[in-house]
């Protein structure tokens, strides 16, 4: 062979090892920045104290529609209770004050009080659930004995899932005991923790839904999920867990395993029946569609994509062997010529590429919202989520789902002083060294939407 030929040769099979597994971008086009704008108005609704000297980190909002109250967490540990009006903010609790012993670890950007829930029945008196409600948070208290551990090494710390019994549920700040342990995660690593908690909000009593928490455990962290954990049916990191909160039929005695949970009669003893869905990286947030049931899921990429997917009873939704519709090779590449190749995997209805040029470099989708009200008309049947560092927030239509890419993507900016604006530009009119929004999404009573932050102390609401 000639030295041409063989040079000839060694560059086509260069090229067509990039075409197996390359670092390109996986969606040439990137994100449209102009068309399909939806610019909605917003209004300063409340402000959260500081703690520790700086900043709240607030990571959820939710409605308790009992008791007429908003409530709000920041990861350090305090709970907040918000007037409907935004102008009344007390501290109901405290996780980290040092009398209950929960003892939250919030070193670095990940860990610390990820999410609560409050029991459909926290104001029914005489319901099994009253006064009930949980808080999911990392732990440095690593003394108990954990229920889970990793396939591999490494115990930086625990997540724990803990029950709190108010005896007034009406009451400005909490009254109940010393919380009740559910289940206990023992951490590999100090990122990927867990995600969200919450009830079905569509669930009504009678219903098989009804009273079931859903929860996210990310896969243990580290990057590539290197103990295999997701794709493990016999491990709990990397899924999207159900229990019966009030129930007792788990090997700890501390909680239920609903038997309709997709994986409870499949037959391996191996396989945890607490898993409602597996294949998940770090699941940080999740959310349902009113009007027909449809439960999203945002899902933080390892480098190169992330996704907004739909999650089924017992789905894969892929990883480690897939990263969104892409076959995972390593931290830097995937497979892009294999590309949604596995019809037992549920791929996403819409992804987007960490390189697209709108967002800045550092990236990591958070979400996800269904509007089904009337009030903020431009809003109306779509699906909301957006990007925590840059605070893009974005849009895909309900009623008529992607199957993936971002094509379907469209933005929704903020009016404020006559022009439209991302969440970051909001904060940086108050912080103007703000690096990142640390986007969040709250919700309240009638629809109403929030956007939380960990820079400035404001929760935002879009008004119409």
């Amino acid at each position: 062979m000639t030295g041409h030929l063989a040079r000839a040769l060694a560059a086509t099979l260069l090229a067509a090892g990039c075409a197996f597994a390359q670092q390109a971008e996986p969606f040439p086009q990137p994100i449209v920045t102009t068309e399909g704008v939806i610019r909605v108005n917003v209004a300063e609704f409340a402000a959260i104290p500081d703690s520790a000297g700086a900043p709240p980190r607030m990571m959820l909002m939710i409605n308790e529609p009992g008791t007429r109250r908003l409530f709000v967490n920041d990861m350090r540990g305090p709970l907040y209770s918000v007037s409907y009006d935004g102008k009344t903010v007390t501290k109901y609790l405290d996780i980290n004050a040092p009398n209950w012993g929960v003892s939250v670890q919030s070193m670095g950007n990940e860990r610390g009080f990820q999410s609560f829930a409050f029991h459909p029945q926290f104001n029914q008196p005489g319901a099994r659930g009253y006064g009930k409600f949980y808080t999911y948070t990392d732990s440095s208290n690593m003394e108990p004995t954990p229920d889970f551990v990793p396939n591999g090494g490494g115990n930086t710390h625990d997540t724990v899932l803990f029950e709190w019994t108010a005896r007034n549920p009406a009451a400005p700040t909490y009254d109940g005991a010393a919380p009740r342990e559910l289940i206990r995660f023992r951490q590999p690593f100090a990122n990927h923790n867990g995600g969200l908690a919450s009830f079905n909000p569509l669930a009504t009593p009678g219903s098989a839904d009804y009273g079931l928490l859903y929860f996210t455990l990310a896969d243990g962290g580290s990057g590539g999920d290197p103990f295999n954990h997701a794709q493990n049916l016999a491990t709990p990191f990397g899924k999207m867990l159900r229990i019966d909160p009030l129930g007792g039929s788990s090997a700890n005695g501390k909680y239920g395993i609903p038997a309709a949970n997709p994986f409870v009669a499949d037959g391996s003893p191996q396989t945890l029946g607490e898993i409602y869905a597996y294949g998940v990286r770090n699941p940080q947030r999740f959310g349902w569609d009113p009007r027909n049931g449809n439960l999203f899921l945002a899902e933080i990429g390892q480098n190169i994509v992330e996704e907004v997917d739909l999650v089924t009873p017992g789905a894969n939704l892929g990883w480690h062997d897939w990263e969104a519709s892409f076959r995972f090779i390593s931290r830097t590449e995937i497979r892009l010529n294999e590309r949604r190749a596995d019809p037992k995997v549920t791929y996403p209805v819409v992804e987007f590429d960490h390189r697209d040029p709108l967002l800045g470099g550092q990236v990591a989708i958070t979400g996800v919202v269904v509007y089904r009200g009337t009030a903020i008309a431009p809003l109306a049947n779509l699906v909301l989520f957006g990007d925590n560092p840059s605070g893009e927030v974005f849009y895909f239509n309900a009623d008529r789902l992607p199957s993936g890419g971002q094509d379907a993507i469209r933005r929704v900016m903020f009016v404020s002083g006559g022009s439209a604006k991302t969440l970051l530009q909001l904060i940086k009119e108050k912080k103007p060294n703000a690096a990142r929004a640390d986007l969040r999404f709250g919700t309240g009573p009638d629809d109403r939407i929030f956007l939380l932050n960990k820079q400035d102390n404001t929760i935002r609401e879009i008004v119409r």
